[in-house]
């Protein structure tokens, strides 16, 4: 018979108990006795604790849940103080969290509005370009214009062009004008806005009338004007408002009108005898609504011409805006790019010896190979000044750079005197209405 034998050993060492069992050494056994014979196969026979063993494994096992077993560590309570600087610092933290998501909110929205500009600013640009701004104009032709023989080819025109045009009844009869549609900007924004330029398209026998009734005006210093006249209506419309700039176009089918080479219409003698008056009577009254009511005066072959003058004022109104824009800058007339003939300076001082020879080319009749040759030799203007300081004597300094060899062509020359005293005067002369040359 064999027998198999296992067994566990736990020694437990309290240092809890009464001063009788701190030292006692508790040893736990648990016995398996197999006995295999032919007979039997298994027999389990567990080991009965005994009233110690089973004392010290009560000692052992863990603590109730319902918490009846070893009492906690009492709490440490705390104080009013205590709980209100906790609920201060909790207060103060989501302050801080609300600010911080403010400030994330705010910054977000500054954002969308700076983008909402720049995305304004960029299809305002856009409008103001003349084939956009042309689109915007509206040609408003009055009515008692289509009257006239030949006035179907104006419409005709602007209609082949695809601009728009209306005909609508004007506060100056036989008129022209322009209004131009802007961007829609809130319920206080104008639709569109009425342009300065009128054309006053007048036949030879309406204009015949005006001029007599400005003789007769002139000759009377001022007083009124008969009725009936073109000329009321005209000073009328200029006293309401005096930014307008009024054209009169006067057609004729058979013209009896000539230009001298100043471009100044003057009429000849047909016309002259038409109205009974003399050429300086004509030249007077010419010059008073030029120059007094700035009055252009412009003498057409028919409705061909008035349509081509028409399409030239639109065109020419459509770029005004874009016109208007670059003149805005600080120096209107330094174009960006390199066809400008610039010297671009980078943050490193590079390009400022470019700068300096541009300054110096600028003198008449100084060339790239002097302008060059003296930057060479002189690399700043500080330099160049240093040096006239040094010399003692007016002339020395005016011949300073006389002798410097200028390579050009494969050819050879000194600057000069004359360049050199032109250098000299520029970079010392104290009174600003000097003559270099």
């Amino acid at each position: 018979m064999s027998v198999l034998r296992r067994a566990k050993t736990w020694e437990i060492s309290e240092s809890e108990g009464s001063d009788a069992e701190s030292s006692q050494t508790v040893t736990v056994s648990t016995g398996l006795i197999v006995d295999q014979s032919s007979e039997h196969k298994c027999t389990t026979l567990p080991s009965s604790p005994t009233k110690s063993e089973s004392s010290q494994t009560s000692a052992l096992s863990p603590p109730r849940p319902d918490g009846r077993g070893t009492p906690s560590p009492a709490r440490k309570r705390r104080t009013k103080e205590e709980i209100e600087a906790d609920r201060q610092t909790a207060r103060e933290r989501k302050e801080a969290r609300e600010r911080q998501r403010a400030a994330r909110a705010r910054e977000k929205e500054e954002r969308r509005q700076e983008q909402q500009r720049r995305r304004e600013a960029a299809e305002n640009l856009k409008s103001l370009r003349p084939e956009n701004c042309l689109k915007c104009l509206t040609v408003c032709v009055d009515p008692a214009l289509l009257q006239q023989d030949g006035s179907d080819i104006l419409l005709d025109t602007l209609a082949a062009f695809e601009w728009k045009f209306s005909i609508e009844s004007q506060q100056l009869p036989h008129s022209i004008t322009w209004t131009r549609d802007l961007p829609q900007q809130g319920d206080d924004g104008k639709g569109s806005v009425e342009e300065e330029q009128v054309v006053l398209v007048l036949d030879l026998t309406d204009f015949m009338d005006m001029v007599v009734s400005v003789k007769k005006m002139l000759d009377s210093e001022g007083e009124e004007v008969g009725v009936g006249s073109f000329l009321s209506p005209l000073l009328e419309c200029l006293n309401r408002d005096a930014k307008k700039v009024v054209t009169l176009l006067v057609t004729d089918s058979q013209p009896d009108y000539r230009t001298d080479a100043c471009g100044v219409h003057l009429l000849d003698e047909t016309l002259q005898s038409k109205l009974g008056m003399e050429d300086l009577d004509i030249e007077e009254v010419l010059v008073y609504l030029q120059l007094s009511k700035n009055i252009s005066l412009v003498f057409l072959d028919g409705w061909q011409e008035v349509t081509n003058h028409v399409c030239a004022v639109t065109k020419a109104l459509s770029k005004r805006p874009f016109k208007l824009l670059t003149e805005r800058a600080e120096l209107p007339f330094c174009v960006d790019g390199s066809w400008a003939s610039g010297v671009r300076v980078e943050r490193d001082g590079s390009g400022l010896i470019g700068v300096w020879t541009k300054q110096i080319q600028q003198l008449n009749r100084v060339s790239p190979a002097v302008a060059s040759t003296v930057t060479a030799a002189y690399p700043s203007p500080q330099l160049l000044l240093q040096a006239y300081q040094s010399l003692g004597s007016e002339e020395d300094r005016k011949g300073l750079l006389a002798g410097l060899l200028v390579k050009s062509g494969g050819k050879e020359r000194r600057i000069g005197p004359e360049i050199s005293a032109r250098v000299y005067r520029s970079l010392t002369a104290q009174n600003p209405q000097l003559v270099l040359d």
